[in-house]
């Protein structure tokens, strides 16, 4: 029989995972919210799908009920400062959250990142609720590559970059 994983052993194995790091956006006007996160993966390619995790506690998971339709912001290394806004760090909320940034809307009206990576426009075709996350499937209905640049990765409970050389760096 097996040993029960222990949480904090599961939580130091997980940040040894390093992921790039997004700002998922959702809702629009004063209802606009939303948070950081690694859990982003693409789906399928064909047809275009990506899917993501949210924390069913989380204050943009009632908002993305509601509009069934988010955004994805790749983030780059400079954007650490947007990441730790949406990750709420300094205690921002809601529209709080997306004062000094520029944002534009595509097919479904989630709010996307001007400045960033990459930012995919989705609505929801599926989700699927298990413990206290909600896995979301996103069909895509846009992408605008923007920039080409350092990706911020998530690694070992801190922000970090990758350099040309592929070397990790905080």
């Amino acid at each position: 029989m097996s040993q029960p994983c222990d949480l904090i052993d599961f939580r130091q194995a997980m940040r040894m995972l390093a992921g790039g790091v997004s700002v998922i956006t959702v809702g629009t006007g004063d209802d606009r919210t939303g948070l950081t996160a690694t859990s982003v993966t693409s789906l399928s390619a064909s047809p275009p799908r990506l899917m993501t995790c949210i924390n069913k506690s989380a204050s943009a998971w009632p908002i993305l009920s509601e509009y069934r339709s988010f955004g994805i912001n790749l983030l780059s290394a400079e954007q650490t400062d947007l990441a730790n806004r949406f990750a709420g760090r300094g205690g921002e909320k809601g529209l709080q959250r997306y004062e000094g940034a520029e944002w534009y809307t595509a097919v479904s009206g989630a709010p996307l990142l001007v400045d960033t990576l990459a930012a995919i426009d989705c609505t929801v075709e599926e989700v699927i609720e298990r413990h206290s996350y909600a896995i979301v499937i996103g069909r895509i209905e846009a992408v605008k590559v923007t920039q080409d640049d350092t990706p911020l990765i998530y690694w070992s409970g801190d922000y970090r970059t990758i350099t040309h050389g592929f070397n990790i760096e905080r």
